[in-house]
């Protein structure tokens, strides 16, 4: 049998790209209120550099969630032009 090649990705459910940033940032929340419960401050700090990584994580993957949706329409222009 012959198969068929498409160009398109399958679509990726959006819920599951951002759960870890998300899940990070939760992480980091507890921990931070762990460390001031508990007056440990290396354990507040771990949080509050969870929290910030977490927040980044979710700017990039929303960045590259952009970036791909630009790529694709970009490669439907191009493949119209012809």
């Amino acid at each position: 049998m012959a198969e068929i090649k498409t160009d398109e990705e399958p679509e990726k459910h959006g819920l599951k790209e951002r759960v870890s940033g998300t899940a990070q940032v939760i992480i980091g929340e507890i921990e931070t209120i762990g460390g001031v419960l508990t007056g440990d401050p290396t354990t507040q700090a771990e949080g509050e550099f969870n929290v910030e990584v977490g927040t980044v994580r979710e700017a990039a993957e929303d960045n590259l969630e952009v970036a791909e949706e630009l790529e694709r329409e970009e490669k439907k222009r191009e493949g119209g032009q012809q």
